[in-house]
C-alpha cells in the first residue's frame, strides 16, 4: 500500500539534503544564528552537524522547521 505526501515538505527529503540546502541558503554563520547549536557556530561540517542532529530530536526538529519556513518563503517569492 503506497500513500503519497503530497503535503508533507519533508517527504523524500534526507535529513543530508535538508542541511545542504540551508547551509546553501544561509550559510553557516546565519544557521548558527537562526539554531543556535554548537555544531553550526564551532568548526561547522556537514558530518558532524548530522550526526548530532540525528542524536538530538529537539535539534532536529528546529532544523526541519526552518526548512520549511526557507521553502514557504521562497514559494511566496516565486
Amino acid at each position: 500500500m503506497s500513500e503519497t505526501q503530497a503535503n508533507n515538505p519533508l517527504h523524500g527529503i534526507t535529513l543530508e539534503m535538508i542541511l545542504n540546502q540551508l547551509v546553501a541558503h544561509y550559510g553557516w554563520e546565519k544557521l548558527g544564528q537562526e539554531i543556535e547549536i554548537r555544531c553550526f557556530n564551532l568548526d561547522p561540517s556537514i558530518a558532524s552537524s548530522l550526526k548530532f542532529l540525528r542524536r538530538t530530536p529537539w535539534a532536529r526538529e528546529r532544523v526541519e522547521s526552518l526548512y520549511v519556513h526557507m521553502l514557504n518563503v521562497k514559494a511566496r517569492q516565486n
